[in-house]
């Protein structure tokens, strides 16, 4: 595995720069791409983010300030991606020629000529920002706004168990350089529309319990989508409400996809392994919030995820 350093002098060598996103984009892998195009066009560098779905509409203002450019790729980076599958539309085209993959998921399975996995940053924005202090780059509101959001959504707004004190450190440093925090967070965790609360309230009809009301499992389909009229984009954040319930110590999220699959989102409290849970669907990522594809009609899986619940707890 490379360092920061090495890291450094690639993004300094380099020029042409592609930098991609995980499939259903959420706030730290794109506010990590576009802070490091932020960082790279400053310096000059053609730069790009290439997204694997259309992002939602609330994380527009990452891309305020960059330029829109032509040119001919000659370095590809990946941000937040832990395998080569979660590229989705862009797997084929770029599995096989990354230079960089910058990640923090202890399960990283990506290939690439260079790899930086740091499993004990709580978001990939707190690697981002160790690569720009590295590289001494100044601070704009661009920037920081892009690591503010990457770093405070995937805490959950410094709620998660993968807050640090490293992580606070980071996102006072990144106010200290935009006014626009409160904005942020108003936006990521407060503001709802009213096809997404719609939605919500059929997902809460969904709720089931197994496992002595340890696991809590709930389900989207497509049915549903359609009826809220909810977009792939507003889907964001379903997999925190069975999380919340007392004593549920394994909350499960299923989403009912196109293909025939469901995108199943783990998430634990206490001791609960949630990347032990979607390792047996090969799956994986974080102790506290973790993935997996599962295949089947609704009622097949979930049954599998009941089974491999009552293994886990």
């Amino acid at each position: 595995m490379t360092d920061l350093s090495t890291i450094a002098e690639l993004l300094r060598e380099h020029d042409g720069f592609e930098i991609l996103t995980h499939r259903y984009p959420d706030g730290d892998t794109l506010g990590s791409a576009y802070a490091l195009c932020h960082i790279l066009q400053g310096m000059g560098k053609n730069a790009r983010v290439i997204t694997s779905g259309t992002p939602a509409k609330k994380y527009d203002y990452l891309r305020e300030g960059l330029a829109e450019q032509d040119f001919v790729r000659e370095y590809v980076v990946s941000v937040d991606v832990a395998a080569p599958e979660l590229l989705g539309d862009n797997q084929q085209e770029y599995q096989d020629i990354i230079d960089l993959c910058i990640d923090h998921h202890g399960t990283n399975s990506m290939k690439a000529k260079h790899i930086y996995v740091d499993a004990a940053a709580a978001a990939a924005g707190e690697i981002i920002y160790e690569i720009a202090q590295c590289m001494q780059i100044e601070y704009t509101a661009g920037i920081a706004d892009c690591i503010y959001t990457a770093i405070s959504t995937d805490t959950g707004c410094f709620r998660y168990s993968n807050t640090t004190g490293r992580t606070h450190r980071i996102a006072a440093h990144m106010m200290e350089h935009t006014s626009n925090w409160f904005d942020i967070n108003t936006q990521m965790f407060e503001i709802k529309t009213k096809d997404r609360l719609s939605l919500e309230r059929m997902v809460y009809e969904t709720l089931e319990y197994c496992c002595d009301g340890k696991c809590a499992i709930i389900h989207t389909t497509l049915e549903m989508q359609q009826k809220a009229g909810v977009t792939d984009d507003e889907m964001e954040g379903l997999a925190s409400i069975p999380r919340r319930i007392e004593g549920v110590l394994l909350g499960l999220t299923a989403r009912e996809k196109a293909d025939g699959t469901f995108k199943v989102s783990a998430r634990s409290n206490g001791d609960i392994d949630a990347s032990a849970f979607c390792a047996k669907f090969g799956g994986g990522g974080h102790k506290a919030a973790s993935g997996c594809t599962v295949t089947g009609d609704l009622e097949s899986v979930k049954a599998q995820l009941v089974r491999a619940a009552e293994q886990i707890l």
